[in-house]
């Protein structure tokens, strides 16, 4: 047996145990999350979650519906947790506590089996034993057992498939078989039909692997083309649907002019300004049920002709927007911490994890390059379409697992260097002695 499959075959009860303390550890906090009980007491779910107001709708016969309420078809949520969320609707009884509770597990659950990936992930960029402390690190990771115990949303189920298309990038670059390349499309894809932000990172995965094919000699054009096809074949039912029902070309969602309106509407007491939506203002929602299509239209040019006559506001509030999804601050007005009571405590941890990931991709540099372009390439094109239109603390959250592998790998590093100093010390001095002697 070689030692490649011995060394898996030590590591898979580790990480099945990895995997069970976490699940443990998360679904122990379901029982103090607010937002459970919050739905549970809207009768008529005007505020309740808009995924599983979707999957009401699926459930209904109206298909895709609109998340807010209202009969009229929608593309503001990409297919696929609508869709998980009406299985647990189906066996569980809508909006019961018993189905709530059934999804928050399936969060949980996603969340912990991210652990493997980066397990792998780790041990390939940067050894075993470091793959093991960010492993582990995982299983007790804040962010992970809060927001996904927390949080019923398309996030962790994100981040799982983020770390497996990174993991899968790793292989790209080593490979040309078009199965392997043709696989990583069909995640991405599926991953974009979770959430279509992880659009913007696909691009940078496959040109960094073709490249690395090209610098070693070998085939990367038609690799490429087959995980840009298949990438294709995977989003191309949703948008077609969407381009039926609308009449109009829509790229994976139509939400984007609302999106821009509530964070640029010249308030910046908060970074965003959720009593301007429709779940929570009347006149909102009259003018959403009036057509989802006219009202993010006219929610677009509002944005827009704000940002032309306020470039400066606008330039800053981007400023602050960065500051905040990599700090976790965004001010100290008395009137902004009664809405976000917890900030003081997350911006040390948020902005320790920062700069640990910082110093991870620094270190990284000087002996893989290549490792330290691909992390800091997805972690900070990732994040970037949020510094235009309005941040939300859970929007980070996919990335946690690169960063929890560069923190690690940092203070593994730092650690190495300090034994290595106080070592070469202790030898110095003994050869002093012994010269001496």
């Amino acid at each position: 047996m070689s030692l490649s499959i011995r060394g898996r075959l030590h590591a898979v009860p580790v990480l099945v145990w990895m995997v069970l303390i976490a699940l443990l550890l998360r679904m122990a906090v379901i029982p103090f999350n607010s937002f459970l009980f919050e739905d549970l007491m809207d009768a008529a779910h005007i505020h309740a979650w808009e995924q599983g107001n979707t999957a009401r709708a699926l459930l209904a016969g109206q298909g895709f519906g609109s998340p807010f309420v209202s009969t009229q078809p929608s593309a503001i949520m990409p297919p696929v947790y609508p869709l998980i969320v009406a299985v647990f609707f189906r066996i569980f009884g809508i909006h019961t506590a018993q189905s709530i509770f059934a999804i928050h597990v399936f969060d949980c659950l996603i969340n912990s089996l991210a652990c493997i990936p980066i397990f792998l992930v780790a041990r390939r960029s940067f050894g075993e034993r470091v793959a093991l402390w960010a492993a582990w690190v995982w299983v007790f990771f804040p962010y992970g057992i809060y927001f996904s115990a927390a949080w019923a949303w398309s996030t962790h189920l994100l981040l799982l498939c983020l770390c497996w298309m990174f993991y899968m990038a790793q292989d790209l670059e080593r490979s040309p078989r078009l199965g392997l390349w043709a696989g990583f499309g069909v995640l991405a894809g599926f991953a974009a039909l979770t959430e279509p932000s992880i659009l913007v990172v696909v691009p940078f995965l496959l040109l960094l692997s073709a490249w690395r094919l090209a610098r070693a000699g070998k085939c990367w054009l038609l690799p490429g083309l087959v995980a840009s096809l298949t990438l294709a074949a995977a989003i191309s039912p949703w948008m077609i649907r969407n381009a039926v029902v609308f009449h109009r070309f829509i790229p994976m969602r139509d939400s984007m002019g609302l999106e821009m309106w509530m964070g640029n509407t010249g308030r910046s007491l908060h970074w965003t300004n959720n009593d301007q939506h429709p779940l929570h203002d009347a006149g909102e929602l009259a003018e959403y049920n009036a057509g989802e299509l006219a009202y993010m239209d006219h929610k677009a040019q509002l944005a827009k002709a704000y940002i032309h006559d306020h470039p400066g506001w606008y330039a800053g509030m981007c400023a602050r927007r960065a500051v905040y999804l990599w700090t976790g601050y965004w001010s100290f007005d008395p009137r902004y911490l009664a809405m976000e009571p917890t900030d003081p405590e997350n911006i040390p941890f948020a902005t320790g994890l920062t700069l640990l990931a910082i110093l991870g991709i620094i270190l990284a540099w000087r002996s893989k390059p290549f490792e330290a372009i691909r992390y800091g390439g997805v972690l900070f094109i990732f994040p970037a379409m949020y510094y235009f239109i309005h941040p939300e603390a859970y929007r980070m959250r996919p990335l946690d697992p690169l960063m929890v592998i560069l923190g690690c790998y940092a203070i593994f590093t730092l650690r190495e260097w300090v034994v290595e100093r106080k070592h070469s010390a202790i030898a110095s001095e003994a050869t002093s002695i012994q010269q001496k002697v």
